[in-house]
């Protein structure tokens, strides 16, 4: 079956439809359509490209904004250096950043609200409470700290208190780990990292 090359395009291209999606759609094999994608020299989309894309059917949950103000460039510098020194960069599919300090944590969501425009029902959040903290108390603490809903607080990991460390014994309200899952958004300011 013959598919014309601007019906591939709309679909593969612009609806972002998988090979598989579009040979139901038009009643024929995923080898076919792949075969006219080659044949139009129309690039497949790599297995991280088709997840993504999967996960994020609307489009990006983000949009990047230059910083207009000097307010708004002082804290997109802040928000990248926060990052770079408190994120975790080898997770490659997610922005992560942890730190007991809520006005640090309230910083860094102020980061990603103003200059990605970010989703925040995508926020979701990891708490770690060491030895006898209770896990209840510091929930409502960072709940009531930041203004976001408990169902974007995940289970809390509880660790046992090993020696005297100063660190553990200043997390009274454990440690709160902020998650961003999108690969894309995590290479952007990644790369804005490395150009410094």
């Amino acid at each position: 079956m013959m598919i014309t090359a601007e019906k591939l395009r709309r679909y593969y291209l612009e609806d972002k439809l998988s090979s598989s999606e579009i040979a139901k759609k038009l009643k024929c094999s995923a080898s076919g359509v792949n075969y006219w994608l080659l044949r139009y020299s129309i690039p497949k989309r790599n297995i991280s490209d088709a997840i993504y894309y999967k996960r994020n059917p609307k489009g990006d949950p983000f949009s990047a904004k230059l910083p207009q103000t000097t307010q708004e460039g002082f804290l997109h510098g802040l928000g990248i250096g926060l990052y770079w020194g408190e994120g975790n960069k080898r997770n490659t599919n997610s922005l992560r950043l942890a730190n007991t300090d809520p006005r640090l944590i309230k910083k860094y969501i102020e980061f990603l609200r103003s200059a990605y425009c970010i989703d925040e029902n995508k926020l979701k959040f990891g708490l770690q409470v060491f030895g006898s903290v209770d896990g209840k108390e510091a929930l409502n603490f960072w709940i009531k700290s930041l203004g976001f809903q408990r169902k974007q607080f995940q289970k809390i990991v509880h660790i046992a208190k090993r020696g005297t460390g100063t660190y553990k014994h200043s997390a009274k309200y454990g440690v709160l780990i902020v998650y961003f899952n999108n690969k894309k958004l995590r290479d952007l300011i990644c790369q804005t990292i490395e150009k410094l």
